[in-house]
């Protein structure tokens, strides 16, 4: 069977900027940043980071009901949200074709719902079990997001559970991509979510990852900026509907993008360490995957995180391979590190700014570091642009390594 074209033809996410693109890129453009002081953390002893960007105002719709909510802790909540949404902008909410077995899900968070861990932990140090109930496990599982999206929608396709650190969101992607390019598939539902909490922090605040500019967090992260000190957690999530060509066109769906090459590999190197060459191998992946050259690229969304070492290495591989002549950019310094959603997020602000026709800045960016080879960062006011084609990127734990490329949909 012939490889099919696939198509973006619904999308919604859940941002700490706000839940639709009016509010996000208004955000974007007036410099906002989501980044606070999380004041309950002050209190946990030896945890140096007080900072995260929060999802404010966020709870579960009225109308799901108890029988359906009840298996879900805020990851699967926030996951579940945003596809509903998405369902919605690809007029497939109530289509039969969702109980069909045409349509599946991949889907991905770093880790459960940590309340849910936290109440088998007061059972085991505590002898304590009166918190766990026939729903922690449910809860607190990896494939917590994909298996809620599944059973509330009644998806009776593949499942795919992408829990894999920063890849999470845009692994998920990626492989929803392959199944419908293949015919295994006639769409899929797939991205990545996160909810905030300090056990994150903490993980990275041991790798000395974490931004401590507690008092002053709207200055950082700083992505690629000679100033940066690390990274800050953030949370939300992000739902895109692939679907084949033809079924979206036949059914006169509003197409978002094309989505035309993906790639994945890992360094196979070190756990945590990232490998720049493995890096630019995964972009090569995605390009040939597309049957694209670099040059055809008119904007690059980087992983960016502003931690040391990943910011070098990834500027790194990035230079290699496109020189200076792509325009680049990261949404880290408004929204913090989203972990799990964070390739989904940013994949959807990259289709979004693609069609808007202009490219956020890299909040927080002044001055670029010695050692992020020159690029063409997009700073100040960001840049009006006619792309055709963007890529993003994202680079995990494990040295595990994403690229997507999406086209600009032309009728």
């Amino acid at each position: 069977m012939p490889l099919r074209r696939v198509v973006v033809s619904g999308m919604n996410a859940i941002t700490p900027l706000g839940n639709d693109w009016q509010s996000f890129s208004a955000a974007l453009k007036n410099k906002v940043s989501a980044v606070e002081p999380m004041d309950s953390w002050r209190t946990i002893d030896g945890l140096s980071t007080h900072l995260g960007a929060p999802v404010h105002n966020f709870a579960m719709p009225s109308h799901w009901g108890r029988k359906k909510a009840r298996s879900m802790g805020r990851v699967a909540a926030l996951a579940t949200a945003a596809t509903e949404e998405a369902l919605k902008d690809a007029t497939l909410l109530e289509d039969a074709i969702l109980k069909s077995g045409q349509v599946g899900v991949a889907y991905g968070s770093c880790t459960g719902s940590t309340s849910a861990i936290q109440d088998l932990t007061d059972m085991i140090s505590g002898n304590d079990s009166s918190k766990v109930n026939a729903t922690t496990y449910i809860r607190l599982m990896g494939h917590t997001a994909p298996a809620n999206i599944a059973v509330f929608f009644g998806l009776r396709g593949r499942v795919f559970n992408t829990s894999t650190a920063c890849t999470s969101g845009s692994q998920g992607i990626g492989y929803a991509f392959e199944s419908v390019r293949s015919g295994k598939q006639t769409a899929m539902v797939c991205g990545g979510a996160e909810e905030l909490c300090p056990s994150q922090a903490a993980i990275f605040d041991t790798l000395y990852a974490t931004s401590l500019k507690n008092d002053s967090p709207s200055a950082t992260p700083r992505p690629f900026d000679q100033h940066r000190d690390g990274l800050v957690i953030g949370e939300g999530a992000c739902t895109m509907v692939l679907e084949e060509i033809d079924h979206a066109i036949q059914r006169n769906a509003s197409i978002h993008a094309e989505l035309v090459g993906f790639g994945t590999n890992c360094d196979g190197d070190h756990i945590t360490q990232p490998n720049w060459e493995s890096m630019g191998a995964v972009m090569r992946l995605a390009l040939d995957d597309a049957g694209l050259t670099p040059s055809d690229i008119d904007y690059v969304n980087a992983h960016g995180t502003g931690t040391e070492q990943g910011d070098s290495a990834e500027a790194a591989a990035t230079a290699d391979l496109f020189g200076v002549t792509t325009p680049f950019s990261s949404l880290k310094g408004n929204i913090g590190h989203t972990l799990g959603a964070c390739g989904a997020i940013e994949s959807w602000a990259t289709i979004q700014m693609m069609n808007e026709g202009w490219f956020s800045p890299t909040h927080n960016l002044e001055q670029p570091a010695d050692n992020c080879s020159s690029l063409d960062y997009i700073v100040g006011t960001g840049r009006q642009l006619e792309a055709e084609y963007v890529m993003c990127n994202n680079f995990a734990f494990g040295g595990i390594n994403t690229s997507l490329i999406f086209k600009k949909w032309t009728p």
